[in-house]
């Protein structure tokens, strides 16, 4: 999830407290928060003590530590690691293009967020991260293949070919083209 610095920090809160809390043991839970730098001092330590009172480990990068010292210092394992706990890791960040960037790079393609009043920065993070569902201003525990209404959801896929997201039985199935034909040429 990133929290750009245009956007509504409550909400951003809200949004962290539950991408992480609800069920953070799901594939959908928010495993790294990136907040600009422009709102990281207003927003890093009301956010990370709310969410160490609700007994989620922060991990942080040099700039994080600084905000929230009760944080544990960041490795680059920590980008990449889907915890699936209570735990999470927070980097500071330049601009929408670094926070791209560091989705792009070590995100697991499965459900990452903005939150922002920036209409144009919202549309440029839908376009260019590339995820199976991205969202603006709302909490990435929404995919879901009942929340989609694709009734039971059977699994999930990242990959961009046949489908993508949240799989139901439909998504499942293949299709087998039969012909029979009496010599006809094209």
């Amino acid at each position: 999830m990133y929290v750009d610095c245009e956007a509504d920090l409550a909400m951003g809160e809200r949004i962290i407290v539950n991408a992480k809390t609800s069920r953070p043991a799901v594939c959908n839970a928010a495993e790294t928060l990136l907040v600009n730098e422009g709102v990281a001092d207003r927003f890093i330590p009301k956010a990370l003590n709310t969410l160490k009172d609700l007994n989620v480990e922060i991990r942080g990068c040099e700039k994080t530590l600084k905000l929230f010292p009760e944080a544990k210092e960041a490795t680059e394992e920590d980008w990449q690691t889907e915890y699936l706990d209570y735990i999470l890791a927070v980097k500071v960040v330049k601009s929408i293009d670094e926070a791209i960037a560091h989705i792009n790079k070590y995100g697991t393609k499965h459900s990452e967020a903005i939150v922002t009043t920036n209409y144009d920065k919202a549309r440029k993070f839908l376009q260019e991260v590339d995820a199976a569902a991205v969202y603006v201003n709302a909490s990435t525990r929404f995919t879901d293949g009942g929340e989609f209404g694709f009734g039971a959801e059977i699994g999930i896929s990242n990959q961009k070919l046949h489908a993508r997201g949240p799989i139901g039985l439909k998504e499942l199935t293949t299709v087998k083209y039969i012909i029979y034909g009496n010599g006809q040429i094209r």
